[in-house]
């Protein structure tokens, strides 16, 4: 079972919505890449409200997954895309089905 696991909502800037969807779309890609991702998930809650949600088995996946190719992505385009700062939640998990 993963245990840890991250949280980033994501706020697009208004008109930016479909190149926020795109980014996450290429994130998944990228994360097929991430052998100590276990989990990644693009998600849209609400109109032009968004959020990456993925799981690691420890913290040394999770501070790879930090490091690494898909978080450099976003905060090299958050000025671009996203209407606030990414706030990034580390999450630990308690159960899972």
């Amino acid at each position: 079972m993963a245990k840890l696991a991250l949280y980033v909502p994501l706020k697009a800037k208004p008109g930016k919505e479909s190149d926020v969807e795109a980014f996450l779309e290429q994130g998944a890609r990228m994360a097929q890449d991430e052998s100590q991702t276990v989990t990644w998930y693009g998600l849209k809650e609400g109109e032009g409200q968004y959020a990456v949600f993925d799981t690691f088995d420890d913290e040394a996946g999770r501070d790879a997954h930090l490091n690494g190719p898909i978080a450099k992505a976003l905060m090299a385009k958050a000025g671009e895309l996203l209407a606030e700062p990414p706030k990034i939640h580390k999450i630990t998990l308690i159960a899972t089905k």
